[in-house]
């Protein structure tokens, strides 16, 4: 049976990186741009791995946005929903710290993935999906993030049950302020089946404390699933608290960009393979879980490998397995 396709409803960034090998002159700063975004990674992730996925964006009409699109539908992420928008692309300039762990500086005001209108977000086709994906900026920056919210509330049933919904708040603290998300995270909880958030999205939503802690805290407000990523000591798994960690995959990192975003790919597209998302994560087991988020930490790991939010492809997956047994055997693990 055809499977129903995966929604991916955010941004996306152009992602510049200052490039020192281009040859050019005193003075000047040249700048490598590459496609990105939170929820455009995520459905680049997903549709790579082999899920029909359909991202729901505002794209603009301007070259990032040509980037955008051939980025997009290369990976076989269906586009035929997206908003033509007037307004300009959001640019995102990144530096690197001795890790790889990228910092960023955002350009992001008056731009297209945060204009949404209440009639645009109506007319989104979402009555067919089994799985809606939403997060990110996108989520929390006015005037489209609360109309955003209000969609995953009012969610449209299908036969056969509600679409699952996932977040990833992915916090940006140079955009948004850290209390604004903590402030709207509850209702996030509420609406959603599935909190997939970083350490240091822990980190600034509930200093000091644990992961196991906050878990249970985003489970009384509503959310069965949640996955907190861990970087190289890999991801706690909570299932109606009921928890399991997963390690991270060895691997060589070259930087993290995009990383998050690929372990969500990773996971709701192994969800969708038991056939758990949409009604059928009410029969969701731990062991499922555990399975999804280990296939989910591969992909991250392989994201790691490469430069930028470059997601593997199935035939990635399968070359690295001997790679990463050597790897295992060298001690050498990789965030997730």
């Amino acid at each position: 049976m055809p499977r129903r396709p995966v929604a991916v409803l955010g941004e996306c960034v152009a992602d510049a990186f200052a490039d020192s090998s281009a040859g050019h002159r005193p003075g000047e700063l040249a700048l490598r741009v590459l496609p990105g975004g939170g929820p455009a990674n995520t459905a680049v992730a997903l549709a790579r791995l082999g899920t029909p996925t359909r991202f729901l964006g505002r794209i603009s009409a301007d070259p990032f946005g040509a980037l955008f699109r051939q980025h997009l539908r290369g990976s076989g992420v269906g586009l035929d929903a997206c908003v033509n928008a007037a307004e300009p692309s959001t640019l995102a300039i990144a530096t690197f710290d001795p890790q790889g762990q990228a910092h960023y500086s955002f350009h992001a005001e008056g731009t297209a993935d945060w204009a949404w209108t209440a009639g645009e977000l109506a007319a989104l086709p979402l009555a067919d999906v089994d799985c809606l994906h939403t997060g990110s900026l996108a989520l929390v920056r006015e005037p489209g993030g609360p109309r955003i919210e209000e969609l995953i509330e009012e969610l449209p049933g299908r036969a056969g049950g509600r679409p699952t919904v996932s977040v990833d708040p992915n916090v940006r603290p140079l955009l948004v302020a850290p209390a604004v998300y903590r402030a709207r995270l509850p209702r996030w909880c509420a609406a959603a089946d599935v909190l997939r958030l970083s350490a240091d999205d822990l980190g600034l939503l509930l200093p000091g404390v644990s992961p196991e802690d906050a878990c249970d805290t985003w489970h009384r407000a509503g959310v069965p699933l949640v996955v907190i990523t861990l970087g190289d000591r890999g991801a706690l798994a909570s299932l109606d608290g009921r928890r399991l960690a997963v390690p991270a995959p060895p691997t060589t990192v070259v930087d993290t960009i995009g990383a998050g975003d690929s372990f969500t790919g990773g996971l709701l597209h192994h969800l969708g393979q038991l056939g758990r998302l949409g009604s059928g994560l009410d029969r969701l087991t731990l062991d499922e879980v555990g399975e999804a988020c280990r296939f989910a930490a591969r992909v991250a790991a392989l994201t790691c490998s490469v430069a930028g939010p470059n997601p593997p492809w199935p035939a990635d997956l399968q070359a690295a397995e001997p790679q990463a047994a050597e790897l295992h055997e060298n001690g050498r693990p990789g965030p997730a």
